[in-house]
């Protein structure tokens, strides 16, 4: 007589799906690009600032290509560059960059990224539990995590970081 047994067949229940938990990637938050304008291409020998030469060659730059960006304004010589050439430049790219920062590619992102959360309206988030997204392909800077963090303390129950299967505690509402 044949062996028979009595397989029950169970359900396979996600329970990190029923968990209400909401993951928030903070990489949705750096959205808007930027390019940089770099004043040292209209320097001479690319470290020294001459007002005509350096007004006339602003005058005839092609500004069409930052056409709706964002610029950030900066200079990669060690040249010192008067604050009254930056100022120049955001006059020639205001009528047509979306917007105009002074800095480092890095600053602007920043910029950008806090620029963007100040749009959004974290009260959607009220009461419930949050997840900020940790493990990810591009690497996400400490200043995102923390800006998040004090965004969505007034409204989100609790606060987490990394991953549904994996989570670090950071904030509990009490």
């Amino acid at each position: 007589m044949p062996y028979l047994c009595n397989i029950m067949e169970e359900e396979i229940v996600n329970k990190i799906a029923q968990s209400q938990l909401v993951t928030l990637d903070p990489m949705d938050f750096f959205s808007d690009e930027a390019v940089v304008f770099d004043l040292k291409d209209f320097l001479f020998m690319e470290f020294v600032l001459k007002e005509k030469e350096f007004r006339e060659a602003l005058k005839m730059f092609d500004w069409s290509q930052f056409a709706e960006k964002n610029v950030t304004i900066y200079c990669s010589s060690d040249a010192i560059i008067p604050l009254w050439a930056y100022m120049l430049a955001t006059m020639y790219l205001q009528p047509v960059a979306r917007w105009v920062m002074t800095g480092t590619m890095e600053e602007c992102k920043k910029e950008l990224f806090l620029k963007r959360m100040q749009r959004e309206d974290f009260s959607k988030y009220n009461e419930k539990r949050m997840i900020l997204k940790g493990c990810g392909d591009a690497s996400i800077p400490e200043y995102a995590y923390a800006a998040l963090t004090w965004a969505l303390m007034p409204f989100a129950k609790s606060i987490m970081y990394g991953e549904p299967c994996s989570t670090v505690p950071v904030y509990k509402k009490k």
